[in-house]
């Protein structure tokens, strides 16, 4: 596609996820760079964070922090 060909819209398809209007194949799902870079700074910058199980120390005591020395 070419700079000055116009973007088509995809039919029947969710809305852009930044912005709500229709996506672009080019940009799927989204409707433009902007909206994909939008969410990639987001993910970058830790906006966006999958959860997961907290972690156990490694001998398993429940103590945190540095071994003592004696």
């Amino acid at each position: 596609m070419s700079a000055d060909t116009p973007a088509k819209p995809i039919p029947a398809a969710r809305p852009c996820p930044i912005c709500g209007k229709p996506p672009v194949e080019r940009y799927k799902p989204f409707c433009s760079k902007r909206c994909a870079d939008v969410d990639l700074n987001r993910w970058l910058s830790g906006s966006y964070a999958i959860p997961g199980r907290p972690e156990e120390d490694e001998d398993g005591d429940g103590e945190s922090g540095p071994p003592e020395r004696g």
